[in-house]
C-alpha cells in the first residue's frame, strides 16, 4: 500500500503554518510533534459533551468516568500491558519520574545500589540522583562510546551485581539517537541481582518511532509522554501491578487505594487522557490506510502496530536522506550512528556540530528561514556532557518524523549549506 505523506499531512492540522510565503518545516518533533486531528477532536469532545467530575450520578459524570476507563484502555493496548491498572497518568515524564523515585525510594536501604545512565535525558537521571541522595544509595553510570554512541553491553557486569536495586535506561537518546537494547538490559539487571533489580525504562523518544512492547522488554516500569507521540502534554507510565499494588503513593486521604487512582494527585484531567486516546487512535487509523490492518477482526493493538510498522519505512527513508545529506557537508559531525546498515539501531533524531559554528546561531538562522530545529543540550545533560559539548553550546538537533517529507530535508540542507557559504 502506496504511503500518502500528503494524505497524512492533512490530519495534521498545524502543518498548515505558513513563514516568508512557505510551508513551515516542523523538525522540532523530539522536542514535541505535532498533533494529530484525531487528538485534538477528542480534546474538544472531552470539553464540550462531558466536562465534569468524576464519580458523580449524572450523565456528564458518567460519560467522563468512561472517557478515562477508554483512555486507560487505549494506553494498555499502545504498550501491551497486561491489565488497566498497570497504566498510571500523569502530568509528563519527568514529573512521573520523580513521583516513582519517591515511592520506590522508600523499599530502598543505605548501600543500595542503582544504575542510571551517561546517555539518558536527566528526566531519567536527576530523580534517581536525588533519591540517591536522600536515601543514603550508592550511584552508578552505565557510559557509552562516544565514538559508536552505543554501551557496551560485554560491559554491563562492571556496574550491575548483586547489590543492584534499580538500572534506569533510556530506550532512545534524545541526543544521539540510538536505540538501546533495553531487553537485554533487563535481563542483565534480573540475572545479576538475583532478581532484585528494577528496571525502569524511558521511552519517551523512542515511542514516536517504535513499537512498544512492555511484556517482551522485561522492565518493571516504561514511561513516555503522549506530546511526543502526536498526542497532548501528558505523559503515561505503565508499571507491573504486584509492584504498584505494593508501593506507598503520596496521596490526601481521600483518595482511594486502588489501582490505577492511588497514583493520580488531584482531578483527573479528562481533556489530556481524551487527547492521548484520540493520539491512539491516529496511530490505528495510519495502520488501516496504510498498514494494510483492514480486517474487522484484528485487535486494537493489531492495527497499532500495523500502523507504527508502516511510520518506519517512511521514518528510515528520511533518517538515510538527512544522514546521507549532512555528510556531504565539510566539517558536519554527527553525534549518532551514520552506518547505513545499523540504521534499524536508531530514530531519525540527528544531532551534529560544525567547527567554529555556535548551534545556536544556526537554529537562530534556520527558524528566520521557516525551518525549526533545536540546539543546546535538550535536557541530554550526560550525553551532551559525555561527548564534551556542554560547554560549546551543544549541538544542532534535527527531528524528522513520518509526516515530514523529502524535500522538507532538501531545503533543510539547503538552508545550512547557505549559511555556512555567507558567514
Amino acid at each position: 500500500m502506496n504511503y500518502d505523506v500528503a494524505a497524512i499531512r492533512s490530519q495534521f492540522p498545524g502543518l498548515k503554518r505558513i513563514q516568508n510565503g512557505e510551508p513551515a518545516v516542523f523538525f522540532d518533533n523530539p522536542a514535541g510533534t505535532q498533533m494529530a486531528r484525531q487528538a485534538i477532536d477528542r480534546m474538544v469532545w472531552a470539553m464540550t459533551e462531558c466536562n465534569a467530575n468524576l464519580g458523580g450520578h449524572f450523565e456528564t459524570s458518567i460519560l467522563a468516568e468512561k472517557l478515562v476507563d477508554d483512555a486507560h484502555e487505549a494506553a494498555k493496548d499502545f504498550v501491551n500491558a497486561k491489565d488497566v491498572r498497570e497504566i498510571v497518568f500523569g502530568q509528563n515524564m519527568t514529573t512521573l519520574t520523580f513521583m516513582m523515585s519517591r515511592s520506590l525510594g522508600r523499599e530502598f536501604k543505605a548501600g543500595d545500589e542503582i544504575v542510571v545512565t551517561r546517555m539518558d535525558h536527566d528526566g531519567n537521571v536527576t530523580p534517581w540522583v536525588t533519591m540517591a541522595e536522600e536515601r543514603g544509595l550508592t550511584l552508578k553510570y552505565l557510559d557509552f562510546s562516544p565514538e559508536t554512541f552505543e554501551f557496551d553491553l560485554a560491559r554491563l557486569g562492571d556496574v550491575i551485581t548483586e547489590r543492584t536495586r534499580l538500572v534506569a535506561v533510556g530506550y532512545a537518546s534524545n541526543v544521539t539517537g540510538t536505540i538501546n537494547n533495553v531487553k537485554a538490559i533487563a535481563k542483565a539487571a534480573k540475572t545479576a541481582s538475583g532478581g532484585k533489580a528494577l528496571v525502569y525504562v524511558d521511552a519517551v523518544q523512542f515511542a514516536p518511532h517504535g513499537v512498544i512492547d512492555v511484556q517482551d522488554i522485561g522492565c518493571d516500569f516504561l514511561v513516555c509522554s503522549a506530546y511526543k507521540f502526536y498526542g497532548p502534554h501528558y505523559g503515561l507510565l505503565w508499571g507491573r501491578q504486584e509492584l504498584l499494588e505494593k508501593l506507598t503513593a503520596y496521596k490526601v486521604r481521600a483518595a482511594t487505594e486502588e489501582l490505577p487512582s492511588k497514583f493520580v494527585t488531584g482531578t483527573t484531567n479528562r481533556e489530556e487522557l481524551a487527547g492521548i486516546m484520540g493520539a491512539i487512535e491516529y496511530y490505528e487509523w495510519l495502520g488501516k490506510n496504510y498498514g494494510g490492518a483492514t480486517d474487522p477482526a484484528l485487535t486494537r493493538r493489531q492495527r497499532i502496530v500495523a500502523g507504527i510498522e508502516a511510520m518506519l519505512r517512511h521514518d528510515h527513508a528520511l533518517a538515510e536522506r538527512l544522514i546521507m545529506g549532512l555528510q556531504q557537508i565539510p566539517g558536519v559531525r554527527i553525534m549518532g550512528i551514520t552506518d547505513r546498515a545499523q540504521f534499524s539501531r536508531r530514530v531519525p533524531t540527528v544531532s551534529f556540530i560544525l567547527p567554529d559554528c555556535d548551534p545556536a546561531e544556526i537554529a537562530k538562522y534556520m527558524g528566520n528561514q521557516g525551518i525549526y530545529v533545536w540546539d543546546g543540550h535538550n535536557y541530554g545533560v550526560e550525553p551532551v556532557t559525555r561527548l564534551g559539548l556542554i560547554d560549546k553550546g551543544g549541538v544542532v538537533r534535527v527531528g524528522p518524523t513520518h509526516y515530514n517529507t523529502p524535500a522538507e530535508i532538501d531545503r533543510f540542507l539547503g538552508a545550512l549549506k547557505v549559511y555556512l557559504q555567507q558567514r
